[in-house]
């Protein structure tokens, strides 16, 4: 029956492992096989950009071949005239090359001369139109070189043969160099239908292997542990029983009392009785309490405290825990008044034939216990200084937004409202009859208008602009030193060293533009600056912004603590915000030298769009 089990378990793992191996190997034959199709895709999409550049190019390079044709026609100064000859001639070797090398391929270039049937055809339509202009500046350019003196009459033929044909040249390359783009949209499609095949293709290969393999597979191993789990609880029960049996009296008496003998000089033990009566304490136990081994019949409670309210909460452990028993944590006081921790264990025992007799097993853990309760005064300490400075934040937060919106109300009402029926009375004031009259009134409601737009614009400028949810974060912050330059009248600066352009993550966004505009408002209201720059660049996976300004600089080490709630809230803010993208913010002053703020957030490839 053994034999048999046996057997089927093994041939069972045998066809598990098979189909495991069958199960991987499929995979990753998918992953090879998607991997090999898009990269032979990829290989082919290498040179669509260097073609499009080059088919682009040769437009520019008709347009100045004509252009140092015409100058021909016109300079007579011989020094001139040779400086042009030899520019028109590398001209023309530029253009002739790459437009050879578009229809037959160039190593050098970087083109691989594959077109369609489409721009073969469209080449075919232009070449007879390249090759006058071709031929008309070879023999422009011999002309000059057999007389350095010819005459513009005896080049006039060529000139206009070059003049008529380049228009048609222009709208034929241009015609190309669109369907180069075109077909190059095509493939880059065709690749994303490929990717959401493949993707589609391997997870139905995922979720089939999970319903036919790996499903069926994970059920016959869980039966086949359950089994093995059982009959390995049966042998240990049949050992421990067999063990139990031969195992003699004796043997049990002499392992008692070497045990009985170790925990005294090793550990905390003692015997008493149900009532708290010392039976025996061992060696550790009486010497860490003063207390004589001969003299027993003692009160457990009392040995180990001399305080009345610790004797009271031990006396009650023993009370209810005698027949159950207990384990915990204990405070005692020796008699030289030192604080000692227990870790303690209160065991029933009951020996044959005997009364019943509780054991008390414990550790020392004065030193870890001191330990424990100051790392909880500290951490108690440390969250009561968290809640204090949030409760301050908050406060501060709130204050602000209140601020923003008494400034937006006042400026509506002061400003624009005040404005607006100035508008409407002036309408109402409007009289048609007097043609005069009712112009100029009109010339002053234009100028009202646009003082109204400009108040409006003034006035909810600190809210998102709309640059930051439409266009991203650069167009953002060009858009906020643009505006803040024309309010305050300083030199407000954006250098995108690295043109990024990219969007990132919304809340990475507004947070970015947030403690931006804090630095920049800081510049203009504390430090007495006239220059104010922000830089902006990126390197791998790191978009770095730098706020510079000429102020008058300040001791970073004096800003005022948060924690006091007296200012300092700008750069706690600033701060915050920072920690909330995982980002950094470095600040650097001195007095009379100007402030530089450091943003420094990370972002992953995928996150760039």
């Amino acid at each position: 029956m053994a034999g048999n089990r046996n057997s089927l378990d093994q041939n069972t793992f045998e066809r598990l492992r098979r189909l495991y191996i069958i199960a991987l190997s499929t995979i990753a034959l998918s992953v090879i096989f998607s991997q090999l199709l898009i990269r032979n895709h990829l290989k082919n999409q290498e040179s669509d950009s260097r073609v499009i550049n080059v088919a682009g190019r040769q437009r520019m390079l008709s347009q100045k071949l004509t252009k140092e044709i015409l100058s021909l026609s016109t300079e007579s100064n011989f020094l001139e005239r040779g400086e042009i000859k030899n520019s028109l001639e590398q001209t023309l070797a530029l253009w002739g090359n790459s437009h050879i090398a578009l229809q037959n391929g160039s190593d050098s270039l970087g083109l691989p001369g594959k077109n369609s049937k489409v721009v073969s055809g469209m080449f075919n339509d232009i070449n007879p139109t390249y090759d006058v202009i071709k031929e008309a500046s070879e023999s422009i350019i011999k002309e000059i070189e057999a007389s350095s003196s010819v005459s513009v009459k005896k080049l006039s033929e060529d000139i206009e043969k070059v003049k008529l044909s380049e228009g048609d040249f222009l709208v034929k390359m241009d015609a190309i160099v669109n369907q180069y783009d075109l077909e190059a949209e095509e493939r880059v499609a065709w690749l994303r239908k490929l990717e959401m095949f493949l993707t589609a293709f391997t997870l139905l290969l995922l979720l089939a292997e999970f319903l036919f393999i790996f499903w069926p597979t994970a059920k016959t191993v869980k039966n086949s542990l359950s089994e093995l789990i059982l009959a390995e609880k049966r042998a240990k029960e049949m050992a421990y029983n067999a063990d139990v049996l031969s195992e003699a009296k004796e043997k049990s008496i002499r392992e008692l009392r070497a045990l009985s003998h170790a925990m005294d000089e090793t550990l905390l033990f003692a015997r008493i009785s149900p009532e708290g009566i010392i039976l025996h304490m061992g060696k550790k136990f009486s010497k860490l309490f003063k207390l004589s081994r001969f003299n027993t019949a003692e009160n457990f409670t009392k040995v180990l405290s001399i305080q009345p309210n610790e004797q009271e909460v031990i006396e009650e452990i023993i009370s209810k825990h005698k027949k159950i028993g207990w384990q915990g944590e204990v405070k005692a006081t020796n008699k030289e008044g030192e604080d000692i921790w227990l870790e303690m264990s209160v065991i029933p025992f009951n020996p044959v034939g005997e009364r019943s007799e509780l054991l008390i097993i414990a550790s020392d853990i004065t030193k870890r216990k001191a330990g424990q309760l100051e790392i909880e005064r500290l951490t108690k300490q440390s969250f009561e200084e968290k809640m204090n400075q949030q409760k301050i934040v908050s406060s501060k937060i709130i204050e602000n937004q209140e601020k923003e919106q008494n400034r937006i109300a006042k400026d509506v009402h002061d400003g624009i409202g005040q404005m607006l029926t100035g508008l409407k009375y002036n309408l109402e004031s409007i009289d048609i009859s007097d043609i005069d009259k009712t112009a100029t009134k009109i010339e002053h409601l234009k100028e009202l208008a646009a003082n109204i737009i400009k108040g409006v614009r003034t006035a909810t400028f600190n809210l998102t602009p709309p640059e930051l949810a439409d266009h991203g974060i650069v167009p953002a912050l060009t858009k906020l030193t643009q505006e803040l330059a024309k309010l305050t009248g300083k030199e407000i600066l954006l250098f995108n060293k690295t043109d990024f352009d990219g969007r990132l993550d919304s809340l990475k966004e507004i947070n970015i533009y947030r403690i931006t505009q804090e630095a920049i408002n800081n510049a203009i209201k504390y430090a007495d600056s006239t220059h104010i720059i922000v830089s902006l660049s990126t390197s791998k996976n790191m978009l770095s912004i730098v706020i510079d300004d000429n102020g008058k600089g300040f001791d970073p080490n004096k800003i005022v603590s948060v924690k006091n709630g007296d200012g300092g809230m700008g750069m706690t803010f600033m701060r915050e915000r920072i920690k909330y993208i995982n980002g950094r913010l470095f600040l650097h002053s001195e007095p009379g030298k100007g402030t530089r703020v450091t943003l420094n957030i990370p972002f992953s490839n995928n996150e760039v769009s």
